[in-house]
């Protein structure tokens, strides 16, 4: 229902009721993705609503790589399209889609369907590398008249086009979405559309969708303001949700900003249950040694999937001490996770005596450290292989980083839960989990880490203290600076230089790690990629 309203100062604006809609969505299915959009449109608040709004790429999902060429997918989304558009009558709605535009090529596409035909189509500019391979660039925002008010539509990635000079001034703005998640990036949009609504002095609605699609996370958060810069509506992170918003309302809405810490715990999460859901897994299974990462990973597989899919093998080695175990048992026993105790030491000595004629009198090294890790991980996997469960990876970023850890060893696992989180935020995290009663035992958050390899080994015996260590790492890796930046910080040289150094030559190995749950603004392999020689 129309309403004329007057905000003070801001201009006349005929106000429309908003219907906006944060789901999940399935990459590669416009059949199962058409399921739940009718549904939505069949709700109550849709009908009424003057525009419903979904967010990008809703049909498909996101991202497609080399999928979104095969004709098969384009003519699937096509027909899902024409099947909505002829029960589009009386109703207006935005849907994301790959499509074919006549003289132009494939787009990444949102579509303005109204009253049973095309309004018109708005095709993404600023393509992101990957979408470069398969989309052709389009024409960005387009601003369209729709019940008498100038609408701007347009992907998030264009929108920066509208602090510009624009030849017209929308009434309203609508983003849709399709937002990688990482910690600062929910802080980063909300901070874009403020200054969107206070330079055009226009009403915005962004609709943003949610769910993992393999290393990629999709938080949500969508909102919408008035013209007066006010937010009316928050929506939740990381979970499916829809609401009608009159834009004429002036009372702002009480919205929690959570910290970051809350948002990674749950996009990791999500990360895992939609993981295990999309691909068919319902049994996790991971190594306890008694130390953060692996208690960390078990906490949020637990979590994710229920303590009853997720099973630890503890396998303690003649090094191990009796804290490791117990601290193992108390960690799976406080989550409800089963487990299995598998000593490695006679598989080790077997080993050792099987290649000692080929070793010879060589002193023992790393080798037999890697014997032992390498033996844990066959034994991992083989539970994965017997059980039909999927082996979770513990590593963190920082271990990444350094190459501290045994390729088919530490590295084992189909997914990789911490894999961007470096040392010192999982314990963060670790405080996190614990804040409202002790879930990962005490000794193992206070006990230095050790991979327990050799008598007394520590971490710190082969890295810098992770406190050192992380921030020239973030300084390095998220921050991009050079050595001769890092020094000047006040790190010392050589030690600085040895990081680097080890960062760059551990490339090759981090190229074979299982898929790592993105976070950070600049993950490993899918943010930062670098030569390998």
């Amino acid at each position: 229902m129309q309403n004329i309203f007057h905000i003070p100062n801001c201009k006349n604006t005929l106000i429309m009721n908003i219907h906006i809609v944060q789901h999940d969505i399935i990459s590669n299915n416009p059949e199962e993705n058409l399921k739940w959009i009718v549904e939505e449109l069949d709700k109550p608040e849709s009908r009424e609503a003057l525009l419903t709004v979904f967010p990008a790429c809703t049909l498909c999902g996101a991202p497609l790589f080399g999928s979104v060429a095969y004709t098969d997918l384009q003519k699937r989304a096509q027909a899902a399209l024409q099947e909505l558009i002829q029960m589009s009558e009386h109703r207006a709605f935005l849907i994301g889609m790959p499509l074919q535009i006549q003289d132009k090529g494939l787009c990444n596409a949102i579509v303005f369907v109204q009253n049973c035909a095309i309004r018109g189509i708005i095709s993404k500019k600023y393509l992101a590398p990957d979408e470069q391979k398969y989309f052709v660039r389009g024409e960005g925002v387009q601003v369209i008249q729709y019940q008498e008010q100038q609408i701007a539509i347009g992907f998030y990635e264009d929108l920066k086009e509208l602090s510009k000079s624009h030849t017209e001034q929308p009434d309203m703005v609508i983003c849709c979405g399709c937002n990688v998640f990482d910690y600062n990036k929910p802080y980063r949009i909300r901070y874009r559309m403020h200054k969107i609504v206070e330079n055009l002095n226009a009403s915005l609605v962004f609709a943003n969708r949610i769910g993992g699609e393999g290393s990629l996370l999709y938080a949500g958060g969508s909102l919408a303001m008035n013209a007066a810069g006010m937010v009316l509506t928050q929506f939740p992170y990381f979970e499916p949700y829809a609401q009608s918003v009159d834009l004429q309302l002036m009372e702002e809405c009480q919205d929690e900003k959570p910290e970051a810490v809350a948002l990674v715990y749950q996009a990791l999460v999500m990360g895992i249950r939609d993981y295990f859901r999309k691909n068919g897994i319902r049994r996790a299974v991971l190594g306890l040694s008694g130390g953060m990462d692996s208690a960390m990973v078990c906490l949020l597989a637990a979590d994710a999937i229920g303590p009853e899919n997720v099973h630890g093998i503890l396998m303690p080695s003649q090094y191990s001490t009796d804290h490791s175990v117990n601290d193992a048992v108390e960690l799976a026993n406080n989550l409800g996770v089963a487990y299995d105790i598998v000593p490695i030491k006679p598989l080790f000595d077997t080993l050792r005596q099987t290649m000692k004629p080929v070793f010879g009198d060589r002193p023992e090294d790393v080798t037999e450290e890697n014997m032992q890790a390498r033996i844990r991980g066959t034994i991992v996997m083989s539970y994965a292989n017997k059980f039909g469960a999927m082996a979770l990876n513990t590593t963190n970023k920082s271990e990444a980083a350094m190459g501290y850890g045994t390729l088919y060893g530490d590295s084992c696992g189909g997914l990789s839960v911490i894999g961007d989180l470096y040392k010192t935020e999982v314990y963060e995290l670790g405080e996190y989990v614990n804040r409202n009663g002790i879930r990962i035992p005490v000794n193992t958050i206070q006990k230095a880490p050790s991979a327990e390899l050799r008598p007394g080994q520590k971490d710190t015996d082969s890295l810098p203290d992770y406190s050192v260590l992380d921030t020239i790492l973030n300084l390095h890796i998220e921050e991009q600076l050079c050595q001769e930046e890092i020094v000047a910080e006040g790190y010392d040289p050589a030690l600085v230089a040895e990081v680097l150094r080890k960062v760059r030559i551990n490339e090759w190995k981090r190229l074979q790690f299982a898929p790592v749950l993105k976070v950070s603004p600049m993950s490993f392999g899918l943010d930062r990629r670098v030569p390998i020689s």
